[in-house]
């Protein structure tokens, strides 16, 4: 088991300086041009696929590392480069983690690389689980998967909704009900190969943030499917629901919900990004702070100004440091015992919201015109407290946690 540590090793340090050279020069000048086009940056992930960022091989070496420091690192250098841009180069991977979780090897060995395509031809993946009436609240779902016996299919109907890559994807994972006497027990995971006929792509949302990632609605109309694109197989689902079904019929204990489990597991990547976007904000203002001259000295000696630059440098490492905990707990195996996960992913995505308010307050007018990056970054910066479950979700689990009670 890897001892938890402050201090990257030299090869963590290699990485980590690698995607900040890529997020610097590649990312952050795109960054303005594609916020306002709204649309998928395209040539910015195929030279991520070039030098090798976006790629499968790449982020297997940061999810298997073995302090769990590689993802929070990846997520924060990227996304202090611009969070559109980032997400679009990451989204592919909560995708891969959904087939990496629950497929059999040879369905991980189909599908994930299909996900990458190659730097030659780039293709992206959607993960598609929220729906309409069914965001935070998993057991509302509505979409339906219903088992065709004779030709061993998956007939797949409904509507996906807030899904990264939607309806553009090469390869879609979605999130069915196939038993809804069980509730959140009673879904499953499916892949929608390419050419899918029945899957469409409805509405295209328009962003206050993160607008260079594509975010759409995804449209099932009698989706047929083989079996074996049932993640993780029948008989293992068939097991699993015979499990829940005796639980239920014996009135047994209230068990976790496995997919509030999973979110828990994968929230630290989350609070990393936001702790990436409010770092760039952070140095930006303070950049500002030090040059930008008022009354005959530079702003930075006003303690008005200080004060808050203290602040936000002191929120960002505290963030930091419990995103880097709860990172290095998955990885190690250590039980959430107080909701670590959901604590990370709180507090970085209020920091973010917070100090990038802060960045723009200290730029004064220039902060809220575009010609200056704090303005994009506070907007980007409110879908942290929103996506992977809201801050008010994220309390809820906290508090559920540390009385016992289950979380549902």
């Amino acid at each position: 088991m890897a001892e938890f540590t402050f201090e990257l090793n030299d090869d963590q340090k290699q990485v980590r300086d690698w995607l900040h050279g890529f997020a610097k020069d590649v990312i952050r000048p795109a960054a303005s041009e594609w916020d306002e086009r709204e649309e998928t940056p395209w040539p910015i992930i195929q030279e991520a696929a070039k030098v090798g960022i976006y790629s499968l091989d790449f982020y297997a070496q940061q999810f298997f590392d073995p302090t769990g420091l590689g993802i929070p690192m990846t997520m924060e250098e990227l996304f202090w480069g611009d969070a559109g841009i980032a997400l679009s180069i990451v989204g592919t991977g909560l995708a891969a983690v959904g087939v990496l979780a629950n497929g059999t090897e040879e369905q991980i060995g189909t599908w994930i690389p299909q996900m990458y395509g190659d730097p030659g031809d780039v293709k992206v993946a959607a993960f598609c689980s929220s729906e309409p009436d069914a965001g935070s609240d998993v057991a509302a779902m509505r979409t339906r998967a219903v088992y065709d016996a004779a030709k061993d299919e998956w007939v797949l109907n409904g509507t996906k909704t807030w899904a990264t890559n939607g309806g553009i994807a090469n390869v879609h994972v979605v999130v069915a009900v196939v038993d809804p006497e069980l509730g959140s027990k009673g879904h499953a995971s499916f892949i929608v190969p390419p050419g899918t006929p029945g899957l469409s792509q409805g509405q295209k949302f328009k962003k206050h943030g993160i607008r260079a990632s594509h975010t759409a609605e995804v449209v099932l109309e009698d989706v047929r499917v083989p079996g074996s694109c049932l993640l993780g197989g029948k008989e293992k689902l068939d097991e699993r629901l015979a499990r829940a079904r005796e639980k239920a019929k014996a009135g047994g204990e209230r068990v976790k919900n496995a997919a509030m489990a999973t979110f828990e597991a994968s929230r630290p990547a989350v609070g990393a990004m936001a702790v990436g976007t409010a770092r760039a904000a952070y140095e930006v203002a303070l950049d500002y702070a030090r040059t930008r001259v008022q009354f005959g000295r530079p702003i930075i000696d006003n303690q008005g100004v200080a004060f808050q630059l203290a602040d936000m440098r002191t929120m960002i490492d505290a963030a930091r440091l419990l995103v880097w905990r709860a990172s290095w707990m998955a990885t190690t195996g250590k039980p959430f015992t107080s909701a670590e996960g959901s604590m990370s992913k709180l507090y970085a995505s209020e920091v973010a919201k917070k100090v990038t308010a802060q960045a723009v307050q200290i730029l004064g007018g220039n902060g809220f015109t575009r010609e200056y990056p704090v303005e994009r970054m506070h907007r980007d910066s409110a879908i942290y407290t929103i996506f992977e479950g809201t801050s008010e979700v994220q309390r809820l689990v906290i508090a559920r946690t540390l009385s016992g009670m289950p979380i549902r």
